[in-house]
This record gives C-alpha cells, sequence and structure tokens, in this order.
C-alpha cells in the first residue's frame, strides 16, 4: 500500500484530529498546502498560533476573548436584565446572527452528558448562580440544544431556579423548520411543535 512521505502524512494526520475531516478531506487539504504559496502557508500558521496564545475564556461569561472581558459583556448597549444560557461559546455566534438577542450570555462549557463523564460539577454552573446574586437579572433563557443532553442540562437548571420564582426563566421555543416535511421530522421535533403551537384564529 502507498504511503505518502513523512512530512504529508504527519500532516494528514493532524487535520484527520479536526471535526467533520475525513482521510480524503485530510489528504485534499495537505496537497492544497503543499501547492499553495509559502506565504499563505505561513499566515496560516501564524493564525493558528496567535488563536491558541491570545485567545482565552471572558471572566465574566465563558465566551471566547483575546481580552479579560468578551465584546458583549463589554457592550454597554446591551441589556443587563436578560440573561441567555448556552452550552458551548460558539452557540453565540448562532445566536448573535439573528439579530433578535440584545442581552448577555453565560457558556456552561458543555452539557451534562453522564455517558461521557460529564456532570454538573464540569459546568461553569456555580458561576451562573454567582452572576445572579450579582447582576441585576429579571429574565434567564435556556438555549440549549434540544438534544437529550441539552434536555439534561436545561431540566437539571429549571430545578435548581425553582427557588428563584423572581426570576423568569424561559426556554428557546422548538419545532418544525420552514420548509420541512412532517414525514421526516423525528419525533422529538414533532412532539416540541404540537406543545409549542400557538393560536392562530
Amino acid at each position: 500500500m502507498y504511503e505518502y512521505p513523512e512530512p504529508i502524512e504527519r500532516l494528514v494526520e493532524a487535520l484527520l484530529k479536526l471535526p467533520t475531516v475525513g482521510p480524503k478531506t485530510a489528504s485534499r487539504l495537505a496537497f492544497h498546502l503543499l501547492k499553495a504559496p509559502l506565504e499563505d502557508v505561513e499566515d496560516l500558521s501564524r493564525a493558528l498560533n496567535e488563536l491558541r496564545s491570545r485567545m482565552r475564556s471572558c471572566e465574566r461569561c465563558g465566551n471566547y476573548s483575546d481580552q479579560p472581558e468578551c465584546s458583549v459583556c463589554r457592550d454597554p448597549r446591551r441589556d443587563p436584565a436578560l440573561l441567555c444560557v448556552v452550552g458551548e461559546a460558539r452557540d453565540i455566534a448562532a445566536l448573535e446572527r439573528t439579530g433578535e438577542f440584545r442581552g448577555r450570555y453565560h457558556v456552561l462549557g458543555g452539557l451534562i452528558s453522564p455517558m461521557d463523564g460529564i456532570g454538573p460539577d464540569q459546568l461553569a454552573i456555580t458561576s451562573l448562580f454567582e452572576r445572579l446574586e450579582t447582576e441585576p437579572l429579571e429574565e434567564l433563557i435556556l438555549a440549549t440544544n434540544p438534544t437529550v443532553s441539552g434536555e439534561a442540562t436545561a431540566l437539571y437548571l429549571q430545578r435548581l431556579l425553582v427557588a428563584r420564582p423572581q426570576l423568569k426563566v424561559t426556554r428557546l421555543a422548538q419545532g418544525l423548520p420552514m420548509g420541512a416535511d412532517l414525514e421526516y421530522a423525528d419525533e422529538l421535533t414533532l412532539g416540541r411543535a404540537l406543545q409549542g403551537r400557538s393560536r392562530i384564529s
């Protein structure tokens, strides 16, 4: 069986560690980089090094930032009474793209998943409750993924938040995406769509 020269093989193996990258994609990327201008490869190398050396977690919310606090936490136009709880920092980008949310965020750093050895103690739940004590919050939005782990995490937080009746706790609406066929929808999505139905007349 043919083997690539060692430098190519090492790069392919490194690229295979990236999510959604399979052997063919890894090989294509490796050969693309081999043919690319040297300055492009050096730019990529510098960007990767800078990513690891400069990025950190925001001291307040856990979002990624190159400063002690992220741009959302530093923004004085944000509503301090609204807090959206997400599983991962990448979820913030998805919510921000909607242009609908003007509050602040709290990143848990994962979701409860006993099969993966992730329990509540591994998540940023203590810091969330510290924020509840020090910030003027009126509404907390649970925006965890509509998966088994996301639902378990939201349910766990709901149970803890029952002791705070003055705080409005909401969950993102869930249901069918526009253009979807009912026959292809999974049971959980269809069930959520039925529960979250709204009156039209």
